[in-house]
């Protein structure tokens, strides 16, 4: 549908700032399907076009990370099967489940995500001395746990997206023993493979506003790489305190909206 120039601009405006959010944390999408509602969209329509317009995005702050994927090519192919297998899953079932169904799991979702990035390095810690005590060898690669925990999270992921990049960060932090900024930079990678692999699905069997798409795909595209200039710039402590913030304004808003 034809938009007016003002909601236009605010689509443009929210896609810019998904894709910075996006690439920094997750929880973009809390930005730009409120927006899309506004314009009138059907809330699964909303939800079609966020998917498709937010690819840019997500690829965008993936290049920007690029200097932090370095090496990690075995882990990301690895854990990319789990993101794209989750993410088809989540688009299947947000065709074929009633719009609210995971309105009562994803705020206890999120909260469960920010206590584990808070605790994270307090845990990691423990973890770490029990291995050099038992002898136990370090999984680079997270193990089955992980795997299974990203494919979850891919499947949500795939039907609503609003803050799995949180939920992917708390269970690499706990399982991968790596800086929280290369676990940003596969993050990134993981959303953009659910992002499009969804959207693909999505393109051969939804209803959607090419408008909107791609309103949100420029603006998204340049939030990715503002996002990734801010977010590799911020210190470790810094970075984990933004994590919380945007989690918990994402859970007020889930809770209100219910």
């Amino acid at each position: 549908m034809a938009l007016p120039i003002w909601e236009s601009l605010a689509v443009f405006a929210a896609g810019v700032g998904a894709g910075t959010i996006n690439t920094i944390v997750g929880s973009g999408t809390l930005i730009t399907f409120p927006v899309l509602l506004a314009t009138g969209l059907p809330p699964v329509t909303a939800t079609v076009s966020n998917a498709l317009g937010l690819i840019p995005g997500s690829v965008s702050g993936a290049i920007g990370y690029r200097e932090e994927l370095k090496g990690q090519r075995p882990l990301v192919l690895r854990l990319g099967v789990a993101a794209a297998i989750g993410g088809l899953a989540g688009a299947v079932l947000l065709l074929a489940l009633p719009a609210t169904a995971f309105e009562t799991i994803v705020p206890v979702l999120v909260g469960l995500a920010l206590v584990l990035v808070v605790l994270q390095p307090r845990i990691s810690a423990v973890v770490q001395r029990r291995r050099r005590r038992t002898g136990t060898v370090t999984k680079t690669d997270g193990g089955p746990v992980l795997f299974g925990g990203l494919l979850l999270a891919s499947v949500y992921g795939g039907y609503f997206t609003a803050a799995q990049g949180i939920i992917y960060l708390s269970l690499m932090g706990m399982l991968l023993d790596d800086t929280l900024q290369r676990l940003n930079a596969v993050k990134n990678v993981l959303a953009a493979i659910v992002n499009s692999i969804a959207a693909l699905f999505f393109l051969f069997v939804a209803d959607f506003d090419w408008t909107a798409v791609l309103l949100i795909a420029v603006g998204s595209a340049i939030g990715g790489q503002l996002g990734a200039k801010v977010g590799r710039r911020l210190p470790p402590l810094a970075l984990r305190i933004f994590i919380v913030v945007v989690g918990t304004v994402a859970i007020v808003q889930l809770l209100l909206e219910r």
